[in-house]
């Protein structure tokens, strides 16, 4: 009976031996592949912080406006009896537009000069009659002032006349035109707009802190989303010397060169001034900065023994700067050279293993075009 026991004993101190030891080995077995699954190498695109030039600049939005530009109207009533351009032509300075029924006034001018001609002639007579005494001098003051009296309707029946016919005041572009040939029209009828677009002109607010920075021959470039992609550059010609008191904001004017009249007055414009002299910055793409409550966060890419790709990622707070198309300029924290984490950095904490794949690589572009897009 102690035999059997003793026998019993030994083969439950085997069973509980063989299950303590069999936890220990699934144990050890789970702690090692959890050890292994805790920090996998995540797959990540980076680039090389490069050290770039930076030209400052301040933005804002303005309207393009003609350097000169006017909606053409007449100062007398009548009907139209000649139209001598065509919608959209080209015109020059002084060439005749439109021409109104001008028969009376007409008349009415060379019977006033037919009155100023008798006024000369008998002027002339009198005066070789005063030579022999044979009229005062008072005969002669009358018949002067008669002559001026008679010249002086002449010019104002002329500038009747005148009035009757549509020059153009400057050369540049015609609109529209909104009248017909044998219309009646009333004076100050518009009769199409005329616009210089030869240089032109686009007028911009910026606040009152960017007078220290602007000045008159700074370079600016001008965007219209009638043509994406593609910028226009002139200068700074004019600044208002004041500043708007509900606003506080000052006004400026730049001139364009527009030879292929692109610009047209009325057109909304984004205006970039340069300002300062250029600076170089360490920048990165902006996908490579990760925001957060305690700062803007940079992962910087740097070899780690141990690890199974031989690389980990280091995060580092960062102080960011302006902005410049696709790129952040960096004032602090990381320096030129570092390979930063552009891509993928959601996945990552400090210390974690990578695995570089720049097949694809997010947009770098200190100046991108939509175009391009």
């Amino acid at each position: 009976m102690k035999k059997r026991m003793i026998l019993m004993l030994a083969a439950v101190a085997l069973v509980f031996g063989a299950l303590y030891g069999f936890q220990l080995f699934k144990a050890s077995m789970i702690k090692q592949a959890l050890a292994s699954l805790r920090d996998p190498p995540q797959t990540v695109a980076t680039t090389v912080a490069g050290l770039t030039p930076w030209q400052s600049t301040v933005k804002a939005v303005g309207s393009v406006r003609a350097e000169a530009g006017a909606d053409l109207a007449l100062e007398s009533s009548g009907t139209v009896a000649k139209i001598n351009f065509k919608s959209g032509d080209e015109v020059r300075e002084g060439q005749v537009l439109l021409q109104l029924r001008d028969e009376q006034e007409v008349a009415n001018l060379a019977a006033l000069k037919a009155t100023a001609d008798v006024s000369a002639i008998i002027l002339n007579r009198d005066q070789e009659q005063l030579k022999i005494h044979a009229v005062s001098q008072a005969t002669i003051d009358s018949d002067t002032a008669n002559l001026k009296k008679a010249l002086a309707q002449v010019a104002e029946q002329q500038a009747v006349v005148d009035k009757k016919t549509l020059k153009a005041p400057f050369s540049g572009r015609l609109g529209i035109r909104s009248v017909d040939l044998g219309q009646y029209v009333s004076a100050g009828t518009a009769v199409v707009t005329l616009q210089s677009l030869n240089p032109i002109f686009i007028d911009f607010y910026l606040p009152q802190q960017a007078l220290a920075e602007v000045k008159t021959g700074q370079t600016v470039k001008a965007t219209v989303d009638t043509y994406p992609g593609q910028a226009f550059e002139g200068t700074v010609t004019a600044i208002s010397p004041k500043v708007d008191v509900t606003s506080r904001n000052v006004q400026l004017r730049a001139e364009f060169r527009n030879d292929d009249h692109r610009l047209t007055p009325g057109m909304f414009a984004t205006v970039e001034v340069a300002v300062g002299t250029p600076d170089a910055f360490v920048t990165v793409p902006q996908t490579a900065v990760t925001a957060n409550p305690y700062g803007d966060i940079v992962f910087v890419v740097e070899k780690k023994e141990g690890s199974a790709t031989g690389l980990a990622a280091r995060q580092v707070f960062v102080k960011t700067g302006a902005t410049r198309g696709d790129q952040i300029a960096v004032l602090s924290g990381i320096k030129e050279g570092d390979q930063i984490v552009a891509a993928g950095q959601m996945k990552l904490h400090n210390g974690s293993q990578v695995s570089v794949n720049n097949t694809v690589l997010p947009a770098n572009d200190p100046a991108p075009s939509i175009v391009d897009r």
